[in-house]
């Protein structure tokens, strides 16, 4: 019979580490996304001189490369609208937590049913999942004025934010020009 009186554990407790992996994961996470000097650099804003055209191909490009960016301030708007409601708030931390899991903190792409999920699909979906959940809570008029700022704090960020020094990867290209085909 051997015993282990005496001997140091190699690893701390499970929760430890799952708690540890999971600030390693939010600091890795939060920080690879666009750098928000990129996105908020004032010198880089300018009125699209082709009119419309050049305004709906800045907004193609700039939502798809600052996507991750657009989508938490758009969250960040919904949850500042929402302090004054309660029951909203903490469906809205619920589904942070959501937010969290299947959006801004995945490693792997997701992968339901066999299937390999598109990052946009998981965005739209979440988006009108979030909405549609708060609307349940009664602050209807709060929800829609939130996602109304949202929408156009977005939008002309994108289209006066200029695209010329912007480095677009592939998946970024073509998701751009999906947006601009669909306009």
């Amino acid at each position: 019979m051997t015993t282990t009186y005496g001997t140091i554990p190699t690893s701390g407790p499970p929760n430890l580490e799952y708690i540890s992996r999971a600030k390693q994961r939010i600091k890795a996470g939060l920080g690879t996304r666009r750098p928000w000097k990129a996105m908020l650099n004032f010198r880089s804003l300018k009125i699209p001189g082709g009119g419309a055209a050049e305004a709906l191909s800045r907004v193609a490009v700039n939502v798809s490369y600052f996507r991750m960016n657009y989508a938490m301030v758009a969250l960040l708007i919904l949850f500042l609208s929402l302090l004054w409601h309660p029951i909203s708030l903490i469906v809205f931390l619920l589904l942070m937590a959501a937010w969290l899991f299947l959006y801004f903190l995945r490693d792997e792409p997701l992968v339901l049913l066999g299937h390999l999920v598109d990052d946009r699909l998981v965005l739209v979906a979440m988006a009108v999942l979030t909405v549609a959940l708060l609307l349940l809570t009664d602050a209807t008029v709060n929800i829609l004025g939130a996602v109304a700022v949202a929408v156009v704090a977005v939008v002309a960020h994108a289209a006066f934010r200029r695209t010329e020094d912007l480095f677009l990867g592939e998946e970024e290209e073509a998701a751009a020009a999906a947006l601009a085909g669909a306009a």
